[in-house]
């Protein structure tokens, strides 16, 4: 049977399986991703990444993002750093430029290992998360159990974050599905809870949309720390502490959010084409 080949790679946890289609023609639809991301019958993965031939000019690459439900995503923070390191080590460029749906996000690999993302605008717009009705997304109308009034934020994909007194204690199993499909998100939306530690640093959880609770999300906390900061509670630049480890975040006066954190390789392998076909979920 013909193999494909693959990376596992993860970013504190959050992590991927990233396959190379610059140079084959094999179909990966919802229901291959499903299969592929299937933690008993398949890799196992939080995201599927695929690297594809760019269409603009600036960039090295383009980048595609399936969530383990299948279902395709703009943005992906621990994603993006993971990319970047791969296209840098292949170019041996340290700025890597990569196409993504939400934008050309450039990133740097750092001399220590880390990777450095922009990504991008973070916008606060009720249209650009965007909600299903106009409001002030500083302090969203929203409330279940424990959770109420979250910042609204999208960094290339929407984020509700509710500021809470310990974020560890949050059932985000049981609120984070019903918070998702709430009908003021009409795209759906991540569902964060944070704690602020200090101005510098932050606690911070999350359910993913079309994914669940994840170790890591990089556009999580992103948005945590802009959250914070449109709050009143950090400075623009605070270290995010999730389940998975830390991230460096800064909301620069641009308005631009630059993310840094490690990238890992954790193997590499190859599966059969017919596994795309298997059962799926």
């Amino acid at each position: 049977m013909a193999q494909i080949p693959f990376r596992k790679m993860h970013g504190l946890g959050n992590d991927f399986v990233v396959l190379d289609r610059r140079h084959d023609a094999v179909a990966i639809d919802a229901a291959a991703a499903r299969n592929i991301a299937d933690r008993r019958t398949g890799i196992g993965c939080d995201q599927l990444l695929l690297i594809e031939p760019p269409s603009q000019p600036a960039a090295q690459v383009a980048m595609r993002i399936l969530n383990a439900d299948g279902g395709e995503v703009e943005a992906c923070g621990n994603g993006t750093r993971c990319i970047a390191r791969l296209v840098a080590e292949e170019t041996g460029d340290s700025r890597v430029r990569i196409e993504t749906v939400a934008g050309l996000l450039e990133a740097e690999l750092l001399p220590d290992g880390n990777v450095a993302v922009d990504m991008g605008l973070a916008r606060t717009g009720w249209r650009d998360i965007p909600l299903a009705r106009e409001m002030d997304t500083e302090r969203v109308d929203l409330a279940l159990g424990p959770l109420r009034e979250p910042v609204c934020t999208n960094v290339g994909n929407p984020h509700a974050t509710f500021f809470v007194a310990d974020a560890g204690a949050i059932d985000l199993a049981a609120l984070g599905p019903r918070l998702e499909h709430d009908e003021l998100f009409p795209e759906r939306a991540n569902i964060g809870v944070a704690t602020v530690e200090g101005r510098e640093r932050i606690r911070f959880r999350v359910w993913e949309r079309g994914v669940g609770i994840t170790r890591a999300c990089g556009t999580g906390a992103c948005a945590a720390l802009v959250a914070a900061y449109r709050r009143g509670l950090t400075e623009r630049q605070a270290i995010v502490a999730l389940d998975g480890g830390t991230l460096d975040i800064r909301w620069r006066d641009d308005g631009h959010v630059i993310m840094t954190g490690p990238a890992v390789l954790a193997f590499e392998g190859s599966f059969d084409v017919a596994a795309l076909a298997g059962s799926s979920r």
